[in-house]
C-alpha cells in the first residue's frame, strides 16, 4: 500500500550560476585571450603556434561551462538530490533526515558576482559532505534546507543527542 502522508513542500530545482564559471575558470580565459591575441597581432618568431594553446583552452572552456550547465540541486520533501556529469551522467542522494550542520561561504570573487557556496554536512557515508557551488547569494536556501530537515527528523522521531560540558 502506498504511503499518502502529507508533504508540506515543494520540489525545490537549483543550478550554479552562470558567474560561478567566471570564478572558476578565470585564469584559463584570460590565457585562452592572451594566446589568441598573440597568435594574431603579435610579430616574432613561431607567434602564430599560439593559437594551438587557444584552441585547447577552448574547447576546455568549452567542456567546463557544459559541465557546469548541467549541475543540478533537487531539494524534494525528504532528499536532496545532486545531479552533475558530462559524459556519464551521477545522481547523489542525500536523506534530509541525515543532515547534521550546513555552512554558508562567499570568497571575495562570489562577492564580486553576488553568489555563495552552500555546504552541507551529513551523516551520509557515501556522501558526508556536499559543496552547493554559484547559488545566488539572495536565495534564502539554508533556512529552507533547515526546515525540511526539522520536519524529516520529527516524522521519522529522530532526535540529536549531544555531550555538553
Amino acid at each position: 500500500m502506498l504511503n499518502h502522508e502529507f508533504m508540506p513542500f515543494q520540489t525545490v530545482t537549483i543550478r550554479p550560476h552562470w558567474g560561478q564559471f567566471c570564478i572558476n575558470e578565470l585564469p584559463g580565459i584570460l590565457l585562452c585571450l592572451a594566446s589568441f591575441w598573440i597568435s594574431k597581432f603579435m610579430e616574432f618568431r613561431f607567434h602564430e603556434f599560439f593559437i594551438w594553446p587557444a584552441l585547447f583552452l577552448v574547447f576546455y572552456l568549452f567542456f567546463q561551462v557544459v559541465y557546469m550547465a548541467r549541475i543540478e540541486y533537487v531539494l524534494t520533501g525528504e532528499q536532496l538530490i545532486t545531479l552533475h556529469g558530462l559524459f556519464s551522467h551521477s545522481t547523489d542522494y542525500i536523506e534530509l533526515y541525515r543532515v547534521v550542520d550546513y555552512r554558508q561561504h562567499q570568497s571575495l570573487p562570489q562577492q564580486l558576482f553576488g553568489l555563495k557556496t552552500i555546504t552541507i554536512y551529513s551523516g551520509d557515508r557515501n556522501n558526508p559532505q556536499l559543496d552547493m557551488i554559484g547559488i545566488k547569494a539572495r536565495m534564502n536556501i539554508v533556512d529552507e534546507i533547515r526546515q525540511r530537515v526539522e520536519f524529516n527528523k520529527k516524522r521519522k522521531g529522530i532526535y540529536e543527542i549531544t555531550n555538553r560540558l
